[in-house]
């Protein structure tokens, strides 16, 4: 870091950096648990590699979203970039959920 980078000068882009570096970190634990779970839930082909894809991806669009919505060293707000973060949220509900029927569904059998 430096005087020029403006990011010790920026809080608001302090915060969003640390956030996408966090949520990162948390997301892709959580896509490593859902691999091995993956294995183990009743789901149609299909939708298990949609489950596979879908946590990691959304390892992308989250912190994706925090970083490039204040990419300008003067921002005072978020940018549109903040579309990636509802984005990757979605996703991950999605897969997250859809792997949880689908271990309900092997646990009933």
């Amino acid at each position: 870091m430096n005087k020029s980078s403006g990011y010790m000068d920026n809080p608001l882009r302090q915060n969003f950096f640390r956030a996408g570096h966090a949520h990162a970190g948390v997301i892709v634990i959580l896509s490593l648990v859902c691999q091995v779970l993956a294995d183990a839930a009743m789901l149609p082909g299909p939708v298990t590699w949609l489950v596979r894809v879908g946590v990691p991806l959304a390892a992308i669009l989250i912190p994706l979203g925090f970083f490039l919505s204040v990419t300008s060293p003067a921002a005072t707000q978020a940018g549109g970039a903040v579309g990636f973060i509802y984005a990757g949220a979605v996703v991950l509900a999605a897969s997250v959920i859809t792997l949880g029927v689908g271990l309900l569904r092997a646990a009933a059998n």
